[in-house]
């Protein structure tokens, strides 16, 4: 199964995921593509988008030698 990204056509707009019923995010989601994601792509509720670029975490360790050296 292919993963996408996808965020609601149009900000406010509320697309339920089908597995527990919560609103997609405004900024987006990584879903898992199925025919429930291509019909709601098909009547225009969703967007495939381009996600987020990726952030470097700072480990726990790092962030208590930048606290440390304050």
């Amino acid at each position: 199964m292919t993963k996408r990204y996808i965020k609601p056509a149009r900000e406010g707009l509320v697309v339920r995921q089908p597995q527990n019923g919560k609103p997609i995010p405004d900024d987006g989601i990584w879903v898992d593509w199925s025919g429930h994601w291509a019909r709601r792509k098909l009547e225009g509720s969703i967007v495939e988008a381009k996600p987020p670029a990726k952030t470097k975490a700072v480990s726990k360790s790092a962030a208590t030698k930048l606290k440390e050296a304050d």
